[in-house]
């Protein structure tokens, strides 16, 4: 049963979403279609992703592939592409400088990560559903494992992802370094000027090294397995509201090994306050 009802006189849209703390872009936004059968395949490529992020095009195909149903390499290819997954190589004509995509280097090799707010990642990565996907762009922290922000879009443009990177700054801060990988929403002039704008230092995986970016790879694993894969969502409302029981869950409940069994909140909160 759906949570907002279009028909209900007394109380708006608006108003609905209000009381579910929604925010009202959400429940106009409509999955990104696939076919039936193309979205079972990238169910099964992103399951292979977050298992083997260093797979390419190639080792993808042979994955999935049988005698009984061959898939085409293109296929592969452009699927692939439209969940934002792409082993990282070298292109042609590389060495040409390029103003609205340049990369900047990877800056976290060997560096001591010692307290919240000095490294922070924001990456985007592929949300099934059962009559098709959305996209999720989430910033963390890398000390702690906190969430700090997190959205939703049906499309895979810089502004949303701008825009988390935003909401994570107004409500913890600015990072001293944010880790990105070359994908073109973080390469785009608009999501650079906005980070070098934040006096925030820009690090991004280096080529062809698919963990470069793991503490954020981590989350996507988690909130997939434990959360996603068990409920089919089939509307952008429940999707949204289940996300937020779960990033909740993550960030006030669930406790990580490599912290002490405690939770990321009071990880970045405890180290914070005594700054």
């Amino acid at each position: 049963m759906a949570l907002i009802d279009k028909d209900m006189r007394d109380l708006s849209i608006g108003r609905q979403s209000e009381l579910l703390t929604l925010p009202r872009s959400t429940y106009y936004y409509q999955p990104a279609q696939e076919t039936a059968e193309n979205l079972l395949l990238m169910r099964k490529i992103d399951e292979l992703d977050l298992n083997h992020p260093y797979y390419g095009f190639l080792r993808m195909q042979a994955e999935l592939s049988t005698e009984e149903n061959p898939i085409n390499e293109k296929r592969i290819r452009r699927l692939m592409r439209k969940m934002s997954i792409e082993t990282l190589y070298p292109k042609p004509n590389t060495s040409k400088p390029c103003p609205w995509n340049k990369r900047f280097p990877y800056l976290l090799r060997d560096l001591k990560i010692t307290h919240p707010n000095q490294v922070w990642s924001t990456d985007i990565t592929y949300i099934p559903m059962k009559n098709g996907f959305m996209y999720l762009c989430s910033v963390i922290d890398w000390y702690s494992k906190h969430l700090l922000a997190w959205q939703l879009s049906n499309t895979m443009d810089a502004s949303f992802c701008i825009d988390c990177l935003a909401d994570a700054v107004q409500t913890y801060g600015k990072p001293e370094i944010l880790n990105t990988d070359q994908g073109s929403q973080f390469t785009s002039e608009a999501f650079i000027e906005k980070v070098l704008g934040y006096d925030t230092r820009l690090s991004m995986d280096g080529k062809g090294r698919a963990t470069d970016n793991v503490c954020i790879e981590r989350f996507w694993r988690s909130i997939k397995y434990e959360k996603i894969y068990l409920h089919g969502y089939d509307n952008t409302v429940d999707l949204f509201l289940g996300m937020t029981e779960y990033i909740g869950f993550y960030n006030n409940q669930r406790k990580h090994q490599s912290l002490g069994y405690r939770t990321p909140a009071s990880v970045y909160a405890e180290v914070l306050q005594t700054c």
